[in-house]
């Protein structure tokens, strides 16, 4: 199914790529672009870049670029039209009904295999949840304190006592063994097909769409033999460490930020204690993709882990990573109970939001908890948690944060202030050093001296994103460059598409032109092609001209010379004397090329 081409660039244009990029990366200006660290690696240092006037992105070091449908398809794990649907979603643009297109038909049809066969699994534990097979899973939900309503809300179901009755059940509803087996939720042997739950309850886990994309199980009881909890295998609709659970419904909320627990039933009983802003991160291991897509909607996080040692270790971790990518950070304190189900259910729901108007933020939580870990009273245990609250606070960005922060620590904690100052300082310059000598080992490493060949491929690409940004530069040269100019056939396209760009709207766009690409490989090689600047960013206006200048002359001397030993070997001589004319007129070109007044830089 496909949209038209209108509609596309009206969504396109209705989302400014900077705006939704933010969303899920910490973005700063830097000369005409945002850099930020890459949502799609792990990295120390900023190679992630996005560029607003061509409406693209690009990491230096993993090499995905792409525009803001790209993007978002990468970072969301969806097809390519339901980033459109999501960003016409985001821009209040009701899409018309689509038209068939086989560009991105077997991947989507997968996906939506897997979703139907989810939805029918769904239904089938819902019912069997209310057979008399599973009475005894109703009674536990019911027992742990769970409404009708909230069972209805969230789904939640009961795989039966027999290994191969949702199988069954989906067989006889005409789907192939072959589909069954893609949805990951039934093993296949010699003995035939197993159901990959059953005698659990059910957990349904959605999409933002509220989509079933997987599903939890739990035994009922003590575990023995078998995990307490069991999660559905990865497939092409589903990957743990980028799903949310609740996110469905959290993403409605009017709260100014989320609640994080660890499971599913403490998202299920904070929903149903009237806090609609609940999550969990699918167990105690958040990741950067679930802390990055919780930045898509909201600027806060309240963590709400288990109190436990275990639950505390876990938010230790979940801190930075939260922090990294934007989020401000508050800790809930739970105690004496030891998770939000077992503390609602004990004091209930107003003394659970007291909790939250009460929570400390990151910072007051790791230094309690390095404090719990030294003797105060011992000079030698307090001096060595001294120096490491030093260096927990040099860690902190914000210099207004770590000057409070210095302040505090040194007023509760009984350090003298200055001293605890200069240390911070100390460590924190060192860390500075240390990341700038990571940061030039990167760019060295992006930026080795180049040979000769990969020198003219960076000017033909410089040229190119020129030609984009700059209708002047393009205006000078359409008569002058034509495709078959370019020796790259990828470069070629992309130069008759700005072409065809300025001819039908008057600019070139990169994310359009971006879009007339189908493979992601090429989408990322264009993105790499129009946000290459080549070594003139900060130059005069007049080296500038120059490098244009030298660039379309080289470029076109260079293709002439291809046809002219063409011509030869063809012993076509009225062709090669047309050509000699023309190679004999490129000084004068170049000369009125020199002329241009640019008014972007290369």
């Amino acid at each position: 199914m496909a949209y038209s081409e209108e509609i596309i660039e009206q969504v396109r244009s209705s989302n400014d790529i900077v705006d939704v990029v933010s969303t899920y990366v910490q973005l700063k200006r830097r000369g005409s672009n945002f850099v930020g660290l890459c949502p799609f690696h792990n990295e120390k240092t900023g190679s992630f870049s996005v560029n607003r006037n061509m409406q693209i992105f690009k990491c230096f070091g993993c090499g995905v670029g792409g525009n803001v449908f790209t993007f978002l398809e990468k970072i969301e794990n969806i097809g390519f039209y339901e980033s459109v649907e999501m960003l016409a979603d985001r821009a209040g643009i009701t899409l018309p009904k689509q038209e068939y297109d086989k560009r991105y038909d077997i991947k989507r049809n997968i996906k939506e295999s897997i979703a139907r066969i989810n939805k029918d699994s769904a239904t089938y534990y819902y019912y069997m949840l209310r057979s008399p097979e599973g009475k005894h899973a109703y009674e536990y939900l019911t027992k742990r304190g769970l409404s009708e309503q909230t069972i209805n809300n969230f789904g939640l179901g009961f795989a039966g006592r027999y290994s191969d009755g949702l199988y069954k059940y989906l067989k006889g509803k005409g789907y192939s063994d072959q589909e069954l087996a893609q949805s990951g939720m039934f093993s296949f042997s010699e003995k035939g097909a197993q159901d990959k739950f059953w005698d659990r309850v059910i957990f349904p886990i959605m999409d933002y769409r509220g989509r079933v994309v997987a599903f939890g199980g739990r035994i009922m009881g003590q575990a023995v033999n078998a995990p307490k909890y069991l999660n559905s295998p990865e497939t092409d609709l589903f990957i743990k460490s980028e799903n949310i659970y609740g996110i469905q419904l959290a993403r409605k909320t009017k709260e100014k930020f989320f609640l994080l627990a660890e499971g599913y039933m403490d998202v299920i009983a904070l929903h149903q204690a009237g806090f609609n802003n609940a999550v969990a991160s699918l167990g105690t291991s958040l990741t950067d993709r679930q802390a990055k897509k919780i930045k898509g909607y909201t600027d806060n996080v309240v963590i709400t882990y288990d109190s436990d040692g275990a639950g505390q270790k876990a938010a230790l971790r979940a801190i930075p990573i939260l922090k990294n990518v934007g989020l401000s950070v508050k800790i809930l304190n739970m105690k004496p109970y030891k998770d939000p189900d077992e503390f609602i259910l004990n004091l209930g729901a107003d003394e659970y939001r007291k909790r939250i108007d009460e929570a400390i933020n990151g910072f007051d939580f790791e230094a309690g908890i390095l404090e719990g870990t030294h003797n105060m009273e011992d000079p030698d245990s307090k001096t060595q948690f001294d120096h490491q609250l030093a260096a927990t606070i040099a860690k902190i960005d914000d210099p207004f944060a770590r000057n409070n922060h210095i302040h505090s620590a040194a007023k509760k904690y009984n350090i003298e202030e200055n001293e605890l100052r200069r240390e911070v300082n100390e460590i924190g310059l060192a860390l500075k050093v240390q990341e700038k000598n990571e940061e030039e080992k990167e760019l060295q490493k992006r930026t080795k001296e180049r040979k000769p060949e990969a020198a003219k491929k960076q000017a033909m690409q410089a040229l190119l994103t020129l030609l984009t940004e700059d209708k002047e530069a393009f205006l000078a040269v359409k008569d002058i460059l034509d495709k078959e100019d370019f020796p790259n056939e990828l470069e070629k396209r992309v130069f008759e598409y700005i072409v065809m760009d300025y001819e039908r709207t008057g600019q070139a766009v990169g994310a359009r032109i971006i879009e007339k690409f189908d493979d992601a490989d090429e989408r990322a090689k264009v993105a790499d092609i129009l946000m290459t600047s080549g070594d003139f960013d900060d130059t005069s206006e007049d080296e500038r001209r120059k490098a244009f200048a030298d660039f379309v002359y080289s470029l076109k001397k260079e293709a002439l010379q291809r046809k002219i030993e063409e011509a030869m070997a063809n012993n076509d001589k009225d062709g090669l004397r047309n050509l000699l004319e023309k190679e004999n007129s490129l000084e004068s070109i170049r000369k009125k090329l020199l002329s241009v007044k640019l008014t972007q830089q290369c």
